[in-house]
């Protein structure tokens, strides 16, 4: 008999690990660089199974990293996936694009990128929610710059977005981060600073309405600049969601403010997709 328990266990285990969500890497190319780049697709188990129109999270990587850090790094983002039935998305956004369309060098188009090519790839060779109400965007430091700011200029895209201990002043980390090589010197182009950051960007209202979240922890350096951020959204009378705990900026913190950030976007996917 414990034998038998035992096949019927083991079994079990393997159909389940056959099922499990699957991890895609393809490439994406870039017909405003004129390069292919990389991207990890994460997929819920049962995709194309029964007609189902996924909705997606694009989830941003941070200065000098790459589109496989939150796979590789939060491995539980599989299991996400299954959990909420979304498809998470992680485009490269270079060592330190800072995610939009430089204005001094030509090269750097990842607004572009992750705003308009990645979406009509994905939407292209996957069941998506092929709108902004199926389509959230998020992302750490460097990222959450990139899911607050991609998400405030392209909300006909992107119907929810969000940070994760974002750099969201340019301004702040003057010297730092390869900033300057993506808006010019502070003080010969001293508006690019200004007007790239997000602190900035939220003051223009989006013709769509935004589902906003964003979180930092009281032990980060850009703890200060994010905590304006959110006392000048109230004073704009933007709706959003803010949240600080204690926390550093490291992964501990983002593996566990992901979590959050889920339900949130999850919630939203459920009200505008019944």
């Amino acid at each position: 008999m414990k034998g038998n328990i035992m096949l019927v266990l083991l079994a079990l285990l393997i159909t389940i690990s056959l099922r499990a969500a699957r991890v895609d890497t393809v490439s994406i190319f870039s017909n405003s660089m004129h390069k292919s780049i990389k991207c990890v697709v994460v997929l819920p188990d049962g995709i194309n199974e029964n007609g189902k129109k996924y909705p997606v999270l694009y989830l941003l990587h941070g200065y000098s990293g790459n589109y496989g850090d939150w796979v590789n790094t939060v491995p539980a983002i599989k299991s996400y996936a299954d959990k909420y039935n979304i498809l998470i998305v992680c485009p490269d956004g270079a060592f330190s694009s800072w995610y939009f369309d430089s204005p001094v060098d030509t090269a750097m188009r990842y607004e572009t990128h992750v705003a308009v090519e990645v979406p009509a790839y994905i939407d292209k060779h996957y069941p998506t929610v092929a709108n902004r109400t199926g389509r959230a965007i998020t992302g750490l430091s460097m990222g959450g710059h990139g899911g607050l700011f991609l998400g405030f200029r392209h909300a006909e895209t992107f119907g929810a977005c969000g940070s994760m201990s974002g750099g969201v002043d340019l301004n702040d980390a003057r010297g730092k981060f390869d900033i300057e090589k993506r808006v010019g010197d502070p003080v010969t182009h001293r508006d690019n600073w200004t007007n790239y950051s997000v602190m900035k960007v939220v003051e223009k209202r989006p013709k769509y309405p935004l589902h906003i979240i964003f979180d930092c922890g009281t032990d980060d350096f850009f703890y200060r600049i994010n905590a304006n951020l959110h006392q000048k959204m109230l004073r704009l009378n933007i709706a959003h969601d803010y949240i600080e705990r204690p926390g550093e900026h490291n992964w501990v913190y983002w593996a566990n403010a992901l979590q959050y950030q889920l339900l949130f976007f999850t919630n939203y996917f459920s009200a505008n997709n019944p």
